[in-house]
């Protein structure tokens, strides 16, 4: 992407908690889109009337829920002739609405942009299997009495066996490779060990559990379900998490030799998180205050079954072109699907074959430190609802770089299908 002039500002920023899946949920996608991006109109005093545009990212939105960003423009009760569509690039489809908001605000389509994402991932779909599908065809093409009874007596109790959507989306079909065995691939290539898997999955819980006990984590607001129950925090964190508890769990995806655990692994979960983007003559015409600016960004593609490396890919070309160090930068948020996939990213950084060989460099990029990096936990402790996290993770490194008084920071995620995504963020 070339540099462009027109500057683009986050204004304001809010997220519903992130919560496990389980069973049906108790919120639909757009539920929880709504309440987040409801949340950044009021803390912004913003006017619905005031937004161009709305762009959400989700991956795997209910039938009732075509174009979800256009649902939600509704359900907000934004003017009927603002446009919104939704976006999809995996893991970093909230991503990818920022980056689609600072892009349509930069060629001047658009002055103020709601942008973000959601998702519901405990109302992923269980589907037919092809065999049932057939069936239910040849059951309807059928006309006569005599046909649909042969069509009856055709059906096989095999056929009733649901097919969860989630697991087909959880897995690379190029490649034939779940995302924990692309994981498993990374441990391998970079000789880590459970045990550094397991520590570092500690530590994200550890440091989740310390910013929710300080109040941190300004940009959570509750949500209310039609029971009237209230979810206020992310309630996946294990404060007691511990390398001995850690150890007791079995590896999935490799069961006879693997070390990617539930454990060390990001949590399924469900949550929505929106920001809102202006352009410098919308900011100084309503007198908004602002979160920082989104200054750059790339995008970048790998092997899928080492997707897991995306941010490497994404992080360096940004850098160079940049012109920056990594010690430049003062804080970075690197998703964390797999406790293995961020320190394999760390790793190739830090490894001068790897960066000569895969991302065409002199020499490594450098060490990245454990000290500026997530430190107040990521996707193992609070969750990885898909089409939310690139949205929160952008969010929550402003909040960190204006809490600590820093200048600019990178936000970095993988992306099934063997993509990275990274956006470099500085604070106003």
């Amino acid at each position: 992407m070339k540099e462009q002039s027109t500057r683009v500002f986050i204004v304001e920023g809010a997220r519903t908690p992130f919560l496990r899946a389980k069973g049906r949920g108790a919120f639909s996608a757009s539920d929880l889109a709504v309440s987040a991006a409801r949340d950044v109109l009021l803390r912004g005093k913003v006017s619905p009337t005031q937004i161009d545009e709305v762009i959400t990212g989700c991956v795997m939105p209910s039938a009732y829920e075509a174009n979800i960003s256009r649902v939600v423009a509704l359900r907000l009760g934004l003017d009927v002739s603002t446009p919104a569509w939704t976006v999809q690039r995996n893991c970093a489809s909230g991503m990818q609405a920022l980056v689609s908001g600072m892009e349509s605000i930069q060629r001047g389509q658009s002055q103020v942009v709601l942008a973000g994402g959601c998702e519901s991932m405990s109302h992923a779909p269980l589907l037919f299997s092809p065999a049932m599908t057939d069936w239910l065809v040849r059951l309807q093409q059928e006309r006569t009495f005599l046909g649909k009874l042969k069509a009856y007596a055709a059906i096989r109790p095999a056929f009733f066996k649901p097919i969860i959507g989630l697991l087909l989306g959880l897995k690379d079909h190029q490649v034939n490779l779940s995302m924990g065995q692309t994981a498993e691939i990374l441990a391998y290539d970079f000789h880590i060990s459970r045990e550094q898997m397991d520590e570092f999955s500690v530590m994200s819980h550890q440091r989740l559990a310390l910013a929710q006990k300080e109040n941190r984590l300004k940009e959570v607001k509750p949500v209310y379900d039609s029971k009237g129950c209230v979810y206020d925090h992310d309630d996946g964190v294990r404060v007691d998490s511990s390398m001995e508890k850690l150890a007791k769990l079995s590896p999935v995806f490799d069961t006879r030799y693997g070390q990617v655990t539930a454990g060390n692994s990001s949590q399924i979960s469900d949550g929505a998180c929106y920001v809102l983007l202006a352009s410098e003559k919308a900011v100084e015409q309503h007198q908004w205050p602002v979160l920082g600016e989104i200054v750059d960004y790339q995008w970048a593609a790998l092997d899928p079954s080492r997707m897991g490396l995306g941010p490497v890919h994404a992080i360096a070309p940004l850098l160079m072109r940049q012109q920056l160090k990594l010690e430049d930068v003062d804080y970075w948020e690197i998703n964390e699907a797999f406790a293995v996939q961020v320190l394999a990213c760390i790793e190739a950084l830090a490894s001068d074959s790897y960066c000569k060989e895969k991302l065409g460099l002199a020499k490594a990029i450098g060490r990245l430190s454990l000290d500026r990096l997530n430190v107040d936990g990521g996707a193992i402790a609070c969750g990885h609802p898909v089409g939310a996290s690139g949205a929160r993770i952008s969010l929550h490194l402003l909040e960190t770089l204006r809490a600590r008084k820093a200048q600019q920071g990178i936000a970095s995620l993988c992306v099934g299908g063997g993509q990275g995504g990274a956006v470099l963020l500085r604070a106003c």
